[in-house]
């Protein structure tokens, strides 16, 4: 009998965080899901922690599967997962995420009651952590009046349908960061999305898309305008007014560090 869930993890150079994610899992108090790691060819000691976990996923008898090659980015690595994954959901978690201990539960608990209403998207509440406190906490409920203009759900540790991918196709990798967006636009209000009121994953602030703001803005704009089909001068408006606020975001946040020293 397959796992009813499948969980894709890419990998590069990760090995200061991978350890944690790998942990999570690990924990999981269910283990019907099989995890597959997709690395971009490594070259820190990435493989190594991932090889030294590797009996540990077998001997709690978690189908666990990887690879290590070159790729062109994260969307490419993660279609390089679906393709290896055998789930009727699909999860993705970063390389410094992880997912608590009753996560995997709790979604295979509502994945098998809601199977019959054809949910496309299963998502819940996400911390966001930095520098081991929680910042933010992502809650939102999709509505597609929000979801057309910003991403407002949670996308880590979320279950997708595998019928989605077969109906609306994969990743885009002409996308560098907010191809998972785009992904989800494609069904526009006709997203089918359940939210369920629970913790189930934290994701480490930072990374791609806190480093190359300017370009999360101008692919969401575009993945707005391409996909969303919303109106294009609402899209540069969207992206003034993002882009604005993120420099006041970062003016007040280097005014506070230079007050306190």
């Amino acid at each position: 009998m397959e796992a009813l869930i499948s969980i894709i993890t890419a990998t590069y150079n990760s090995e200061k965080t991978i350890s944690k994610t790998l942990e999570s899992l690990i924990n999981q108090s269910s283990k019907d899901f099989e995890f597959i790691i997709i690395d971009g060819d490594s070259r820190d000691d990435t493989l190594a922690i991932i090889e030294e976990y590797e009996p540990e996923f077998r001997n709690k008898g978690i189908k666990f599967s990887w690879i290590s090659e070159k790729d062109s980015g994260i969307y490419d690595a993660w279609n390089k997962g679906l393709n290896l994954a055998n789930g009727e959901w699909i999860s993705f978690l970063g390389s410094d995420d992880i997912m608590m201990p009753e996560a995997i539960n709790t979604y295979s608990q509502i994945a098998l009651k809601e199977s019959s209403r054809q949910i496309d998207l299963i998502h819940s509440k996400v911390e966001v952590i930095r520098d081991d406190k929680v910042i933010k906490i992502i809650d939102g409920k999709w509505s597609w009046k929000i979801f057309k203009n910003q991403m407002n759900i949670a996308h880590v540790g979320a279950l997708h349908n595998r019928s989605y991918f077969k109906k609306y196709g994969v990743f885009d990798e002409s996308y560098k960061i907010t191809g998972d967006y785009e992904l989800l636009l494609r069904a526009r209000h006709g997203l089918k999305c359940l939210y369920i009121d629970e913790l189930t994953a934290q994701m480490a602030y930072g990374g791609i898309s806190t480093t190359n703001v300017k370009k999360v803005f101008l692919e969401t704009l575009r993945a707005k305008k391409e996909t969303g089909k919303a109106n294009e001068m609402i899209c540069w408006f969207d992206f003034y007014i993002a882009s604005f606020k993120h420099k006041i975001k970062m003016s007040l946040l280097q005014f506070n560090k230079m007050k306190n020293h």
